[in-house]
């Protein structure tokens, strides 16, 4: 089982990022995803999920309006397409479903 994300980088506050995340090992479509964030200092933060058909979808409410996920079943992939970011949505990023994470993606908003 592998989760692998990637995107991350370093923009301007008001800038936009998308986050991918590449499965592989298990059966993609069969499980519910979430997005994770740590920020330097803080403990794990839920950001957004969304079930098996990527028609149901949930956010923190710090990012509604601002962060939509999506999922690609065919190609085994997850999505963060995050917009109007802010310096406090500086943080490691994580895909993740059930107890398994993948490594992280370091997303920096800075001026």
């Amino acid at each position: 089982v592998q989760l692998v994300e990637s995107g991350g980088g370093m923009v301007q506050p008001g800038g936009s990022l998308r986050l991918s995340c590449a499965a592989s090992g298990f059966t993609f479509s069969n499980y519910a995803m979430s997005w994770v964030r740590q920020a330097p200092g803080k403990g794990p933060e839920w950001v957004s999920g969304i079930n098996t058909g990527g028609g149901t979808t949930y956010y923190v409410d710090s990012v509604k309006g601002r962060f939509t996920i999506s999922r690609d079943n065919a190609k085994n992939t997850l999505y963060l397409q995050m917009d109007s970011l802010k310096p406090e949505d500086t943080a490691v990023y994580y895909c993740k479903f059930g107890s398994t994470w993948g490594q992280g993606t370091q997303v920096t908003v800075s001026s």
